[in-house]
This record gives C-alpha cells, structure tokens and sequence, in this order.
C-alpha cells in the first residue's frame, strides 16, 4: 500500500459503482480514511470490505444527494468518524432521460439539476466550511464531457455540468488564500453501470459509439480515479480552478 495519503481522510459520494468506487478503492490504497458516501449500504459494504482487507481504513455513510440534511450529516460524520476532512470528490451523480429539448418536462429538469448541480453546490459549502475550520483542504467534482460541450437532447445534463465548472472556479478563486483548493474533472466516454444504462443493450449503437471513440474503446473507472486522486495529491500542490479532461483524446481539436 502506498501511503501518499496516510494520516489524510477522503470522503467519496456515490462511492457503491463506477468511477466512485474505483476512486474510494484507490484513495484506501494510498493510506487516506475514506469515507464511502452512497444510498445503497449493501454495494457500499462491499467497498468498505475490500478496502479494509487490503489493510486501510474506511466506513459506510449512507446520503441521498436530494435531501439537504442527508449532506449536511454526511460531512458531519466523517469528521466524527475519522477526525477531520482532507479531500472531498464529489461524484455521485445521474442520467438525464434524452428527449428534444422542446419536449423535456420541468420535474426532469429540475430532478436531473437537483442532484447534478445543486447537491453538489450544498456538498461544497459544508466541506469548506469544515475546511476553514482546519489546515485547508481539497475538493475535486467529478464534471463531464457534457460541461464543455452540449450533449443533444439532454439540455438538463449539460446545463448541470456546465454549472459544476463554475462552481468550481468561484471556490478556487475565493479561497485560493485558504489553503482550499479546488478542481473539475470532465470524463469521457468510460465504462461504469450508469454508462451502459444510458447506452441500452443495441449493439450497434455501442459500436458505433465505440468507432468514435481514440483506441476504439472506452475508458475505465480507474482512469477517472487516478486523476481524481492526483488533484487531491502534494503533487497537484499548485493546481487550482482547473478541468482536466480525462477523455482519450475525444475531444482533441
């Protein structure tokens, strides 16, 4: 096990699957507490379990990124838990039902908004406010493609991601002089549960999403984490208000 991170608590939403998961399994590799931060305690356990048998320290908290005192608590008890708060990725996440922006009802957009935007805004306020409190920290959200370019017919996606980027540079412009600093990641095209979801079972759009695609394949969870991770890092010591695009080459230009 590395210990980059030992002596560090990391907390992780929708940290059960995907990109969350790899992320909360490699910041237990590399010596930091992690909080595992999810809805569903059962897939949750089971990150909680692979970390604590490869040797490091991790518990489950459960939160539902719609309900605002569900964040407020979830803060709240990392800190009791591990004693303090050093790095925040704040992942969790959901799909927009795609339809013509002129069809698009405003329960979806507002629920797509909810948890894409504003939980993740309520998600910062209380990681900084803990954040002053202490030595400083770092906070990473995990953006899209989508918030740098527009992705048909999902118009609340990518007005939520868009949204995340801003976010992030107002927090890293504001407490630059805190110790505090704070990043975007926009993933491409990578292989998690809520991707294959969004791409359904025909196989002839997966191949020809696949056909676009740098490599001919998509990129995996763990790409995601290790930058994640990397932001959080000494070594990003000087990286702030940043997005890195973490996509292949997608959308080199």
């Amino acid at each position: 096990m590395s210990t980059g991170f030992k002596g560090k608590v990391a907390l992780v939403t929708g940290a059960s699957t995907g990109i969350g998961r790899a992320t909360a399994l490699l910041f237990g590799q590399r010596g930091a507490a992690v909080a595992v931060v999810a809805r569903d305690p059962v897939k949750a356990a089971l990150v909680v379990d692979e970390i604590r048998a490869a040797g490091g320290e991790a518990a489950f908290i459960g939160a539902d990124m719609r309900e605002p005192g569900d964040i407020a608590a979830m803060v709240a008890q990392t800190v009791k838990r591990f004693g303090g708060l050093h790095c925040a990725f704040n992942n969790a996440g959901v799909n927009g039902i795609a339809a013509p922006f002129h069809e698009q009802t405003l329960a979806e957009f507002e629920r797509v908004v909810q948890v894409n935007l504003t939980s993740v805004f309520l998600c910062m306020q209380h990681e900084i406010r803990h954040m002053l409190g202490a030595a400083g920290g770092v906070i990473v959200n995990n953006c899209s493609g989508a918030g740098l370019i527009p992705a048909p017919e999902l118009p609340h996606y990518t007005a939520a991601k868009h949204g995340l980027l801003g976010l992030a540079k107002v927090a890293a412009k504001e407490y630059a002089n805190r110790n505090i600093r704070v990043n975007s990641i926009c993933p491409g095209v990578i292989d998690t549960p809520m991707m294959q979801a969004h791409l359904g079972q025909d196989s002839g759009t997966i191949d020809a999403l696949l056909a676009q695609l740098p490599g001919k394949r998509m990129g995996r969870p763990e790409d995601i984490a290790r930058a994640a991770v990397w932001l959080c890092s000494d070594d990003a010591a000087y990286v702030s208000g940043d997005t890195m695009v973490v996509d292949g080459g997608l959308m080199a230009h």
